[in-house]
């Protein structure tokens, strides 16, 4: 179990900027987001990790997709790290397949198709 996880529930998160379309949890998604992880929500069983569309000078916008992650835990990173992995049905494609904010030991693994 992650140290943070033995911390009163948090909320994490942090902007990202897609360049090539990536498949989150079954949606397409490209250009800069809002990720959300609600270790409140983990702790229910409820979808923990959310991603809305991001404008840099309005801020978030519509919700792009929501779904309930699997905690790992991962050496500490000194920077939001993102695992990506070329779809099996289009080579051209990526899926995120994990994510981890910036000074946590406990990365977000993500469900979905390859």
């Amino acid at each position: 179990m992650a140290a943070s996880s033995a911390m009163a529930p948090t909320r994490q998160w942090t902007t990202v900027t897609f360049e090539h379309r990536t498949l989150i949890a079954g949606k397409f998604v490209i250009g800069p987001v809002l990720l959300v992880h609600d270790d409140a929500r983990m702790a229910k069983g409820e979808a923990c990790t959310t991603i809305y569309r991001f404008d840099p000078k309005t801020g978030p916008k519509e919700l792009l997709v929501s779904f309930m992650c699997t905690p790992v835990v991962r050496d500490v990173t000194k920077n939001f790290a993102a695992k990506c992995e070329r779809a099996q049905f289009d080579p051209d494609i990526a899926v995120l397949t994990e994510y981890q904010f910036a000074g946590d030991d406990e990365a977000h693994m993500i469900p979905g198709p390859k």
